[in-house]
């Protein structure tokens, strides 16, 4: 029995013993050994050899430096190495000052995190974050949110519809142009998406049952609607009972070459103005804040509501 034989003879020694008693509760680097056991570099490392030869510890590369750990379960007999750290714990008496000097370790990490985010204060999110981006957000939240029938209202070429596709039970997307319905429909063929409805029709006469969603959005259209206050009553209308709207939209600007450029019937909507037609619909539990600003001119704002079918 090789592998047992050899495990027998890495952990003979007092300081391996030591080493793996860490290493169970603790990724840590050599640097990291040497200030908990007070030993050199050098021999820190030939232990550390021994015992990744004998299959009992491994290690990743994290920046200029390696940090170890015990061998993942499975690669070696764990019930003979549990049986010889559980012997270690009581028998070696350095074993309870090990584990001291190792949480101060662990502690020190942390106030390093601390400290880094303490420098930041004020200004993540300003500078670049590797990792972070509104793409990587939104496919979390999607993740997040339930099996549910969506009307995406002002659906265009179904590009959203088919983002929320992705998690919901069924999506119904709605627009006035058979042109944009149709290119959403290739799209969806393409993707092999089957969740995903393109209806024909305007805001203020939805093709969709009454009481039938649960969740109607908006994504930058209402602006383009004649009448947005009739539009919210139509959302309100196709809504179950504890359904919810969400409108992504631009708050009220001054920049009349939309209305040429983007063919849009509103500059925006003012927070209190759409507050008072979401309330007229019905809606409960409102919420409206300004979620972005591009940086560049005309500096258009998004502006996100919320609000509840009782």
């Amino acid at each position: 029995m090789p592998d047992l034989l050899k495990t027998l003879r890495a952990a003979a020694d007092p300081t391996r013993l030591r080493i793996l008693l860490l290493l169970q509760a603790e990724e840590l680097s050599v640097a990291e050994l040497q200030e908990i056991l007070t030993l050199g570099q050098s021999n820190i490392s030939s232990q550390l050899q021994q015992l990744r030869a004998a299959g009992l510890v491994e290690d990743r590369r994290v920046g200029k430096s390696s940090l170890y750990q015990l061998a993942r379960a499975g690669k070696k007999p764990d019930s003979v190495l549990g049986g010889l750290l559980a012997a270690a714990e009581k028998e070696l008496r350095e074993a309870s000052s090990d584990r001291t000097a190792m949480r101060r370790i662990v502690k020190k990490r942390e106030e390093r995190t601390r400290a880094f985010f303490d420098a930041m204060a004020g200004r993540m999110g300003k500078d670049y974050v590797p990792g972070k981006s509104w793409k990587s957000t939104a496919e979390g939240l999607l993740r997040a949110m339930p099996r549910v029938t969506i009307a995406d209202v002002g659906a265009g070429d179904g590009s959203f519809a088919l983002f929320l596709a992705q998690r919901a039970e069924e999506v119904i997307a709605v627009d006035s142009s058979e042109k944009m319905l149709e290119v959403g429909r290739r799209e969806a063929k393409r993707r092999g998406v089957r969740n995903v409805s393109f209806r024909h029709g305007d805001f203020e006469s939805l093709p969709i049952d009454q009481s039938s969603v649960n969740m109607v959005v908006f994504s930058q259209s209402l602006h383009h609607a004649t009448h947005p206050a009739e539009a919210l009553a139509q959302a309100h209308k196709v809504l179950a009972k504890g359904g919810r709207l969400l409108i992504l939209d631009l708050a009220r600007h001054r920049f009349e070459e939309a209305r040429e450029l983007y063919a849009d019937q509103w500059l925006g909507f003012g927070e209190a103005e759409l507050e008072g037609m979401l309330a007229d619909a019905g809606f409960k539990n409102i919420e409206i804040t300004i979620v972005d600003r591009d940086p560049e001119a005309p500096q258009f704002q998004t502006l996100l509501a919320v609000g509840d079918k009782g």
